[in-house]
């Protein structure tokens, strides 16, 4: 499989394409203004314990408190005796136990804690983090205070994983965890071993940095979007990296001659004057992931909708047609549809509970076949997912691992007008508040002429369209109406003046309204 990695320098901010075999799979997004959390260690101060939430927030100074469950507390110095003798550890030191234990914690409010962040905050929520600290280097990831040696699951071949492993044992000291990481694959014993030095050396600058600081405070900033994404994807299938800015290019050019010299001539510096992006039709995919629906080869379609508890997606055959029975026409959309559906969940970054509606099928034997194609395709992607078979209502349900924001969520904002519903009132509906808002005035005040300011729309449609209900709302609230198209008026709103002095008077009635209940 050719892997190709694009990235993009922005004013505002760095863009980072993936491609597989020239298909868009992965797009990352980091604004300037707001660098991301994750992999950020902080020495915080436990501010709540609560042992009915199964959970802790911790003052890591960001503005919302983090969130810490006590599932993530790994440390046994956190945790109390009898709870971690009768069930918090195996015998290699590594937590074991279920989700569902009444976990005890030996924390108090005031108490400093070293915690690192695994999920950013997002909606009003504060970061997750744990106490399991990970460093992660370019072929090691080094586990301070745990005792185990992992070995990545990419990595099939069972001869190579046990040479890692051996490797990783004489390398590893008591008291240290390591994680052999897919990129080690194939590499030398040397090249293991310079990595695990520069690993504990760094954690042993951080212990020293640590215990000068009062926390909270940042104890270990993670490299930024851009240098990550090389040090965590560049594999040997990478076969360039092309970058449009000199500074980037510079920095990784640097970053890769340190970590992994045979790699660093895979960096090429983009010259031309036509954007990057652009130029490799990344630009035009990127667009298509902000609408709902997604074509597909055969002429059948997603609808994909991201709500504040799930991600819903629903498979149509659309302008699909089959020249076979309808089973066997269903299940080709079906398996068409699982294999773009775990494409685009990489795409969009979409998280959580995720419900898939597949075109209904009578045949056991079909179901299975769409359910194991989606879980084939979706051990491409690197996030943790978990996946149930199809339901007797054609339903699949899965989760997955949420660490970033949505690819919707960074590219986008909150609408002011629909307040993010994705719809706002009709014309008719708006005349029909017009109506109740005269009929409340004129209860109250005797002024006979009045300005209504409405977007340009909803002006031209009320003059236009509606002139017998213009009429209407005047004679029967005895008042002039005088139409005034103003572009600044939302075209869910309107806004009432006085025609003399031009005194906006539209919320007048809502004060009289607050006085009157109060």
């Amino acid at each position: 499989m050719k892997k190709e990695i694009y990235i993009n320098e922005s004013m505002g901010e760095t863009r980072i394409a993936i491609l597989e075999d020239d298909r868009l799979v992965e797009v990352y997004i980091e604004k300037h203004d707001h660098h991301r959390m994750v992999g950020n260690i902080y020495k915080g101060k436990v501010e709540n314990v609560l042992p009915g939430m199964q959970a802790t927030f911790v003052d890591i100074g960001y503005d919302i408190n983090a969130f810490l469950p006590f599932s993530e507390i790994q440390n046994s110095e956190y945790l109390l005796e009898d709870f971690e003798a009768s069930n918090g550890f195996d015998n290699n030191g590594k937590n074991n136990r279920n989700n569902d234990d009444n976990i005890v914690v030996d924390l108090h409010t005031g108490q400093e804690i070293f915690v690192q962040v695994i999920k950013e905050p997002f909606a009003g929520k504060g970061p997750r983090v744990t106490t399991e600290i990970a460093i992660p280097g370019r072929l090691l990831v080094l586990v301070p205070g745990a005792d185990y040696i992992g070995i990545s699951k990419k990595i099939w071949d069972k001869y190579e994983r046990r040479r890692l492993k051996k490797v990783a044992s004489r390398l590893k000291e008591k008291g240290v965890g390591l994680i052999v990481r897919t990129v080690a694959e194939g590499k030398s014993e040397e090249q293991i071993q310079k990595d695990y030095d520069m690993l504990r050396n760094h954690w042993q600058k951080l212990e020293r940095k640590a215990a000068r600081l009062d926390a909270p405070a940042l104890v270990y900033e993670d490299l930024e979007t851009a240098s990550s994404v090389i040090r965590d994807l560049l594999t040997a299938d990478v076969g360039k990296i092309i970058i449009d800015s000199r500074k980037t290019y510079r920095k990784l050019k640097s970053y890769l001659e340190e970590v992994s010299p045979n790699l660093a001539n895979r960096l090429e510096l983009y010259k031309l004057k036509h954007p990057l992006f652009e130029s490799m039709g990344i630009e035009a995919e990127i667009e298509k992931l902000m609408r709902p629906k997604v074509w597909l080869k055969s002429g059948a379609y997603l609808i994909i909708e991201k709500t504040e508890a799930m991600v819903v997606v629903d498979v149509n055959s659309g302008r699909f047609i089959g020249k076979k029975l309808h089973e066997e026409n269903s299940l080709k959309i079906n398996l068409e549809a699982a294999r773009e559906v775990a494409r685009q969940l990489r795409l969009r970054d979409l998280s959580g509970l995720i419900v898939i509606d597949f075109i209904d099928m009578r045949e056991e034997d079909n179901k299975r076949k769409v359910y194991y194609e989606l879980r084939k395709e979706l051990k491409k992607d690197r996030a943790k997912v978990a996946v149930s078979p199809i339901s007797d209502f054609g339903l699949l349900e899965m989760t997955r691992q949420r660490i970033r924001l949505s690819l919707l969520d960074s590219m986008t904002e909150t609408c002011p007008t629909c307040h993010g519903s994705g719809q706002i009132i009709s014309k008719d509906t708006l005349i029909t508040r017009v109506d109740h808002w005269l009929r409340r005035y004129k209860a109250k005040h005797r002024g006979l002429r009045l300005k209504l300011l409405l977007h340009p729309e909803n002006a031209e449609y009320l003059k236009a369209q509606k002139k017998r209900v213009l009429r209407g709302l005047m004679w029967q609230n005895f008042v002039h109406i005088k139409i005034e198209a103003d572009q600044e008026v939302p075209r869910d709103e309107f806004r009432f003046v006085t025609a003399k002095d031009g005194v906006d008077i539209t919320n007048d009635l809502d004060l009289d309204r607050e006085q009157v209940s109060s």
